[in-house]
């Protein structure tokens, strides 16, 4: 089977390459490069905008954009224009208001369209280049809150107008996407994805452990339920209604390090407290002597290994986090939990963030409303990382 991974986008006259995920250390974010050329004079250009499970519609620079040749204005009593959510016009132009996912004013950017190119492969090999014609997304020249490098979000949400669900619909395949979110340097994702052979993995990757969970959309989030929270296997003493039932956890690649409500981040915190605490260090809580830690092996320090219980098709499952994803080195000599606290008022009761979701393979199935994730790969002694950035 193939799978489409993203690796060209332009517009006409343009000479246009790459587009792979890679981590930014100080946000905990991951970034994208989107290749394209000016048509007079044929110099290269890229845009860099961030990976996002949340945003419905890409956006990105007009700026970096204005002189594609077939770069157009998605006009006012379009279709493309009814079926964008939050639309306006402006002058007969198509106008799409969302949410800043990096910042709290919403952002207001014009509907273009343009064409955009891919390469299918098997995981590890290039098959042939394929071209989505007709690619609507949004551009703005006012990106609130967010700073260079970065110039835009791709969107990879289960919302009608993301890129993946573009895609998967223009060209008819399995409503996929594939995570491989690196801790440094250069990951993978790909769309309609299959198990990935290309490196640093040596083997195909079907032979790394993965378990399901069921996954539910939910104003344009991914979400899974969890039912148990465990420290070493033993559950946090919790409030029994707390977790009665599973709470929807939102999975985010925009949130640096996984946000608890407070009764939740406190029982995990006390759970898990190392001797010889030390003053907190922002933005976390729970700071502790790295001295402290008995070493350090594969999956990084020698810390307790904390768990999230799921639903699974005949029982409960569990998603294992260890210490490369549960304490945060912010300096030689301090550790940190690397998780918040999110307060008594939040939303989301508990939302899965980046450091949590690095280092594993991770899969959002639409077709069977399934999430995929497999064993730590840091436990298999490989990463997602390609190479140091």
């Amino acid at each position: 089977g193939q799978t489409l991974l993203p690796l060209h986008f332009r517009g006409h006259d343009s000479d246009v390459t790459s587009s792979i995920p890679s981590s930014d250390h100080k946000t905990r974010t991951h970034q994208t490069i989107l290749h394209h050329s000016r048509h007079r004079n044929h110099r290269k250009n890229s845009t860099k905008p961030l990976l996002d499970l949340g945003t419905n519609l890409t956006w990105l620079n007009c700026h970096q954009l204005q002189s594609l040749t077939s770069l157009h204005t998605v006009a006012c009593d379009s279709d493309s224009c009814e079926v964008t959510p939050g639309n306006g016009c402006n002058e007969n132009s198509c106008l799409y208001k969302q949410p800043n996912p990096l910042g709290s004013q919403n952002i207001t950017s014009r509907v273009v369209q343009d064409a955009a190119s891919f390469s299918t492969t098997d995981g590890g090999n290039f098959l042939s280049q394929v071209s989505l014609r007709i690619f609507t997304f949004s551009c703005a020249y006012n990106l609130q809150g967010v700073s260079p490098p970065v110039d835009g979000v791709l969107s990879l949400s289960p919302g009608s107008s993301s890129f993946t669900k573009q895609v998967t619909s223009d060209f008819n395949v399995i409503p996929k996407l594939a995570l491989c979110l690196p801790s440094y340097g250069t990951g993978r994702f790909y769309v309609a994805g299959v198990y990935l052979k290309s490196p640093p993995f040596d083997n195909n990757t079907s032979q790394i452990p993965k378990t399901l969970t069921p996954m539910r959309i939910d104003s344009g989030d991914y979400l899974i339920s969890v039912q148990y929270i465990y420290v070493d296997g033993t559950p946090l003493t919790l409030n029994p209604n707390l977790l009665l039932g599973g709470v929807a956890a939102k999975l985010s690649t925009m949130v640096p390090y996984t946000v608890l409500h407070t009764d939740i981040y406190n029982a995990l915190a006390q759970s898990f407290t190392l001797k010889a605490e030390v003053t907190s260090v922002a933005p976390f809580k729970d700071c502790f002597d790295a001295q402290n830690v008995a070493g350090k092996d594969m999956t990084g320090p020698n810390v307790p290994k904390i768990e999230f219980g799921l639903p699974g098709k005949t029982g409960e499952v569990t998603w294992g986090f260890y210490g490369a994803n549960t304490v945060v080195k912010v300096s030689e000599m301090v550790m940190c939990l690397a998780f918040y606290d999110g307060g008594k008022n939040l939303n989301d009761w508990i939302v899965i963030g980046t450091h949590q979701l690095q280092e594993y393979l991770l899969e959002f199935d639409l077709s069977t409303s399934t999430f995929s994730f497999s064993d730590s790969l840091l436990l298999h002694y490989t990463n997602c990382s390609t190479s140091p950035s």
